[in-house]
């Protein structure tokens, strides 16, 4: 079963994200099939890219988020997104939706020092 996760990356104590679709029995920073974003939780506000239209690929095709990847698609919008273009929307129109979302909340970011 393919499941889209968190794979840690960054330095000790500085943790940076990347939402992956993986297969749920490989490791957590093990084995991948494709790279879907990235999620940096030290910025304020948090900064998220995703490539919505191959995350709507791979849930089209059963890939299921973890907890804490649902609770960053319900941050961004992309599983209401999703919602709609199982009714039919399309695709096309959804992907500018989410651009225009991201370059909105893409506000000038700063950097925590814990």
């Amino acid at each position: 079963m393919v499941r889209i996760r968190l794979r840690r990356i960054g330095l000790k104590g500085q943790p940076t994200y990347r939402l992956v679709a993986a297969d749920k029995e490989s490791p957590r920073d093990g084995r991948f099939l494709e790279i879907l974003g990235v999620y940096n939780p030290r910025t304020n506000p948090s900064t998220i890219h995703l490539k919505e239209d191959r995350i709507f690929h791979w849930m089209k095709n059963g890939a299921l988020p973890t907890e804490s990847v649902a609770q960053i698609f319900k941050t961004s919008g992309t599983q209401e997104r999703f919602d709609r273009f199982k009714k039919g929307e399309a695709l096309e129109v959804l992907v500018a939706e989410a651009a225009a979302a991201e370059v909105k909340r893409a506000a000038p970011v700063k950097t925590r020092k814990d």
